[in-house]
């Protein structure tokens, strides 16, 4: 199969989005020597998930605490809420939720006493009871209001944090790998969540290293070593990163040489086919949609029998490391 070409990130135009809550353009962030986040620019639609997917170590915790005024820029700006992060007021912070990779919450007091504490630091009213039993119980821990912190689990702890960014129900959400050392079981039902706030008209910035869970986003950016090689719905990530759609193409009986030669020759085929087995063949066309009715009139007119022809969806985790391919080869 023919590699993607490399994917220069200063080449890369950002998607322009109309309604934008969040405005990065050509974010750089140094320390010292080391180039941390270099050059990075996107927008978030309102009410959309952006997944930041990468490494452990691309920069993506970094760019969140550039959007979040936690750390000033070394060049370029950004727009958050309609306001640079370096001059947020009180009233503009209310508006945010940020969850931070690890638990900073209290030990020694309960699940109810440190959602109530966090409460209190966003200046909610003391008559807060009943929101805050409505977020425990959207995060389904209400039942565990009593316990400490300290002896619930590591799941729990986890729901607990976003409990606390979502108490004062915040407008846009910054969540630092959320779903980081969770169960599959707990990872979905997190998912569940997030849908739910996109739902409500919430806007959520989710940065993730399980590249997997980009298909539950609206738009994805791919960072690397600091850089941003791509922003593009799922689809179209899966599509750049391998030229075209994958289509798998099966039939009754094996290929022989000459059809075989044909399939490879017809026009909408993009790049190599790859045989699968015996009678199978995964194709790179342009449209899945359009390539499939064209194969099976092709297959027609060679007097080809056909078991299938269906688009095949590669995971993340290798539509990653396809992008990535050119930067290690040429490392």
């Amino acid at each position: 199969m023919e590699e993607a070409a490399p994917v220069e990130p200063s080449e890369l135009q950002p998607v322009q989005i109309r309604d934008s809550v969040i405005s990065a353009n050509h974010l750089t962030k140094k320390f010292g020597d080391e180039i941390a986040v270099q050059d990075v620019s996107f927008d978030v639609p309102r009410a959309s998930i952006f997944g930041f997917i990468g490494p452990s170590g691309s920069g993506k915790t970094t760019t969140v605490r550039l959007l979040t005024g936690v750390y000033t820029p070394t060049d370029g700006q950004a727009t958050v809420l309609d306001c640079s992060p370096a001059k947020f007021s009180q009233s503009d912070r209310s508006r945010l939720g940020y969850m931070p990779q690890l638990f900073v919450l209290y030990p020694n007091l309960t699940v109810w006493e440190n959602l109530n504490f966090a409460a209190s630091l966003y200046g909610m009213s003391v008559f807060r009871g009943k929101r805050l039993k409505e977020i425990l119980t959207f995060v389904e821990l209400d039942e565990h209001r009593s316990k400490l912190a300290r002896n619930i689990s590591g799941g729990m702890l986890r729901r607990l944090s976003l409990a606390a960014t979502l108490v004062h129900d915040p407008e846009l959400l910054f969540l630092d790998e959320p779903t980081a050392g969770i169960d599959p079981v707990l990872r979905r039902k997190f998912w569940d969540h997030f849908r739910e706030l996109k739902n409500q008209g919430r806007t959520i910035f989710i940065t993730t290293q399980y590249v997997s869970e980009a298909d539950n986003c609206d738009l994805v950016g791919v960072q690397n070593k600091g850089k941003l090689l791509l922003v593009d719905t799922p689809q179209g990530i899966r599509h750049h990163a391998y030229g075209g759609d994958m289509v798998d193409f099966r039939t009754t009986e094996p290929f022989d040489f000459q059809a075989e030669a044909q399939l490879r020759s017809l026009s909408f085929v993009r790049a190599k086919t790859v045989r699968t087995g015996p009678n199978s063949m995964r194709i790179i066309v342009d449209q899945a949609g359009t390539a499939t009715p064209e194969l099976m009139g092709w297959a027609q007119q060679q007097n080809i029998q056909v078991q299938a022809v269906e688009e095949y969806m590669p995971s993340f985790e290798d539509v990653f490391v396809e992008l990535v391919r050119p930067e290690v080869s040429h490392a």
